[in-house]
């Protein structure tokens, strides 16, 4: 193999991981397989891909947060209740987007000044977070949180959350527009630079003079913002949230596309343009298991098998490396 063949593999194997999984998806879908199918990809990557996004940036600096899937249904279930009250797109949004900000402090906060481990601190909030979301409805007596539909501005938001632009979910674009945010500032910031010297040697970027703690919960905030977002488009597809099921897992499966993408478990290395493909590779996934009529509970076994290649994978480049 070439030196520039090594290193286009090196730095952008996601892209090859992704076309790999995409031909066997048009293989196995055969002629089902139409401009509809192909752009749903884009779709149903889209909410699950924002989360992924914030976890991307905390995995750089070499930690974790278990906790999105879980502040996603309490940020969801809260805004809803919100949303029938004041009955306005822009304040649904808003609120969305500062509880997830509160969230992503408080883990921050723990992690970075407190200096606790993530792992065990998004671990007790994903428990806490999705217990009192859980609390809640049941003080209600409701089964799901879903949207008043007969609020005036209930049409305009369920038209967002389905409506297309050239064919384009809405839903799809505004998780492109992030992805681009994100690659910008992780690749021409100062603050971008300092997520991958945290993640690399975090002893060497606070003699750097890195303002560790900061730029840690600065980051559980970011990550925070984009499960708010992520809130947000899943209460304008859907209109509802269920405490028990919604947003199941997630904090496993951003993981996974993080990985996928080709972002070191370890910190410091990785581009968050390989997100957008391990998220779709992800996505593509499930749908190969339809096209295949697995039994739907073997889908986890299939997504933790590759999840384990991906991260042998990165082991074996790794290795190469050293």
């Amino acid at each position: 193999m070439s030196d520039k063949l090594k290193k286009f593999w090196s730095g952008y194997n996601f892209i090859v991981v992704f076309l790999i999984i995409f031909v066997a998806y048009l293989i196995i879908n055969g002629k089902a397989t139409s401009w509809t199918t192909i752009k749903n990809i884009f779709l149903h990557s889209a909410i699950l891909g924002t989360i992924a996004l914030g976890q991307g940036l905390i995995v750089l600096t070499g930690d974790i947060d278990l906790s999105v899937g879980s502040s996603f249904v309490l940020a969801g279930g809260i805004s809803i209740i919100f949303f029938n009250q004041v009955n306005s797109i822009l304040l649904l949004l808003l609120c969305a987007l500062a509880l997830g900000a509160v969230f992503g402090f408080l883990n921050g906060f723990m992690v970075g000044k407190l200096k606790m481990p993530s792992f065990i601190v998004t671990l007790a909030t994903m428990l806490i977070y999705r217990s009192i979301s859980q609390y809640m409805m049941n003080e209600r007596g409701e089964t799901r949180y879903s949207v008043d539909a007969s609020v005036s501005r209930y049409r305009a938001l369920f038209n967002f959350g389905n409506g297309n632009f050239l064919t384009i979910s809405l839903l799809a674009i505004v998780w492109i527009l992030v992805a681009i945010l994100m690659i910008y500032m992780t690749n021409s910031t100062k603050f971008g630079k300092r997520i991958y010297a945290l993640g690399s040697n975090p002893k060497g970027a606070m003699l750097a003079g890195v303002n560790v703690v900061w730029t840690k919960i600065a980051v559980f905030v970011i990550c925070g913002l984009t499960v708010g977002l992520a809130t947000f488009l899943k209460i304008a597809k859907d209109t509802s949230f269920d405490p028990a099921t919604s947003g199941k897992n997630y904090e496993l499966y951003s993981i996974a596309a993080v990985v996928i993408g080709g972002i070191s478990m370890s910190g410091g290395r990785g581009k968050i343009l390989g997100i957008i493909f391990g998220t779709m590779s992800f996505t593509l996934i499930d749908k190969i298991i339809t096209a295949l009529g697995m039994n739907a509970l073997l889908n986890d076994t299939v997504k933790g098998a590759i999840l384990l290649a991906a991260v042998g994978l990165q082991m074996i480049q790794k290795r190469s490396r050293d």
